[in-house]
Order: C-alpha cells, then structure tokens, then sequence
C-alpha cells in the first residue's frame, strides 16, 4: 500500500544536477552547473575554459566525466519561471529563504490575529445585529 503511494508522490530533483542542453554550448555541462548553483553560465563557462587553458586535466576528465554520466535536465522540472527562481535562490542563499519565509508567516500570523480580534469584538457583533435588524 505505501510502496504505491510512493511512486506517485517521486519528490521533484530540484537540487539534482543536470545537463541543461536547451542553453547549451557545448554538450550543455556549464549550464547545468550554472542552473545548479545559480550562477550565469556565462561565468561558468569563463573559469572552465581558463581553467582549461592554464592546463588543469581534472577540469577535462571532469567535464568528460559528467557528460557521460549526468542525466538530461526534465523538461517540465519547473513549474514556472517564478518556481525555476524561487529553487535557484534556495540553493544559492538558503539561510535568506528561510528568512523570507519566516516573514511571511509572521505576516500572515500578525493579519489573521488582527482578522480574529475584529471578528470576536464586541463592536463586530453590534454591527451585526444593526445589519440585521435593517434587513427586517
């Protein structure tokens, strides 16, 4: 029974690794990484090709390496641009997300306490019973 319920609920790779082919250059691994750390991949492909030229093999063999072995980025990973964003800020600064989502709680917090204290005053139920009576 629980097994079923898994394969329907697969949890998203939003912090896997993939190889970005649709902004691809080359074989698509700098913006894979770039898409990855939320970095422009411009940047990416700047220090792996210095890092080439200064005649770093790991940078090749690597490079290789997940070209070989990195799965293709889903094409339906994100929801929206919105979602691709919101991903990429959390992997880049998490410690901020947390923060943003914090004060969002407080802030709704702070709404539905103030929605609750009108609701349950006094004045609300004075205001209620007036309408009513207009009504009749």
């Amino acid at each position: 029974m629980y097994e079923d319920d898994k394969s329907h609920h697969k949890t998203p790779g939003y912090k896997k690794l993939y190889l970005d082919r649709k902004h691809a250059k080359v074989s698509g691994v700098c913006a894979g990484i770039g898409d990855y750390i939320g970095v422009d991949p411009f940047i990416v492909r700047v220090v792996t090709v210095v890092s080439m030229l200064f005649g770093i093999p790991i940078i090749i063999l690597g490079y290789i390496f997940l070209v070989w072995f990195l799965d293709d980025k889903p094409i339906d990973l994100y929801e929206s641009k919105d979602h691709s964003e919101f991903w990429k800020s959390v992997r880049t600064e998490p410690s901020n997300t947390v923060r943003d989502i914090r004060y969002k709680f407080r802030d709704i917090e702070r709404r539905l306490r103030a929605a609750e204290a009108h609701v349950t005053s006094p004045q609300y139920n004075l205001h209620r019973e007036i309408n009513d009576l207009e009504k009749e």
